[in-house]
This record gives C-alpha cells, structure tokens and sequence, in this order.
C-alpha cells in the first residue's frame, strides 16, 4: 500500500508507527497530544506522535528509517512531506506519580495502536494543567472527557492524590457545565 504523507491522518501515521516498531520486536504506547487528537476525531490536533519505549533509540531509528523517517534530535524523527513529527519520551509510561497500568488497543487499517485509554488521556492532560498550569491542557482534558467515557471517580482519585483537589473540582465545574 502507497502512503500518501502529505495527507497521512495521526491515528494512521501513529498505526504504522506502531507497526513499523512491533516487526522489529519493539513494544511502544502512544502518550500525549496524539491520544487526545484520536479520542477527539481531530477536534484537537497535535502535530507530534509521542511514544514511550524501553527500546534503544538506535533500535527505534533502525525501524523508522524503513519508512523514511530520520532522527533529527537525540529523541525526534521527522520525514520529508510529513507533517507530523515523532518524539519518544523517557519510561517509563507513568502518569504524574503513577505508572500507566491499562492501554487500549486501537485496530486500524494500517494496524493496531497501544495507546493510553481514554481515563489516563484525561489524566495526562490534567497532569500538565495541575503542574505547569497549562490551560490548553485543561481544555484538551475537557475534549476527551466530553468525547469518551472515561472514570471520573479514577481521575479524582488521582487529582487527590497527586495534591490538585481544587484543580480537579475546576476540572469536573467545566465538564458539567453546559458547553
């Protein structure tokens, strides 16, 4: 199948991405914006792909040159005529203190993403609001929670425990609000 990167769509290119790595025998979640850009059909769209991985990311780059990606930093893959960029953070996957335990399992056409699931897309976000007092990241929390089902009562669990009882309480006035 030819790939038009021009006009690659994230859940596609985060696909192949996955695929590309689990036929070298690398296992990756997707994490971050890219989550919420899948859960949201685009509402919110993030031009990078951010995985976690305990692979080398010399392994990593191994595989991603098989479709033409280039390691551009120590950590960020670009190709040509592709809009979006690849980045890998550091594992492990956790979320704020607590490490990622579920992952949903999205089958595509070009394959299948490991990637957060919708609850941790959620708390992911609210992690960069609670820390950094990122505000696109509250609204990008809101999105998914307003577009999946998620577990509030989990979010709130974590919210206590990460110490954002009134960040969380914002959170939950805004998702009840009329929109």
């Amino acid at each position: 199948m030819r790939t038009d990167w021009k006009k690659i769509g994230i859940k596609q290119l985060a696909a192949l991405i996955s695929e590309k790595l689990r036929e070298r025998g690398i296992d990756a979640i997707l994490v971050g914006g890219a989550c919420v850009s899948i859960y949201t059909k685009n509402r919110y769209l993030s031009f990078d792909l951010d995985f976690v991985t305990h692979a080398t990311l010399k392994k990593v780059a191994t595989a991603l040159a098989d479709i033409g990606f280039k390691r551009e930093s120590s950590r960020h893959f670009i190709r040509s005529g592709c809009p979006f960029f690849i980045e890998f953070v550091a594992p492990p996957a956790a979320i704020g203190n607590e490490p990622v335990r579920d992952k949903v399992r999205l089958k595509t056409k070009m394959g299948t993403v490991v990637m957060l699931t919708p609850t941790d897309s959620v708390k992911d976000r609210l992690a960069a609001y609670y820390h950094w007092n990122d505000p696109q990241a509250l609204e990008q929390a809101l999105m998914v929670a307003k577009a999946q089902k998620i577990n509030l009562r989990d979010v709130k669990r974590w919210s206590e425990k990460e110490g954002h009882t009134e960040k969380y309480r914002e959170f939950l006035n805004r998702l009840r609000a009329k929109s």
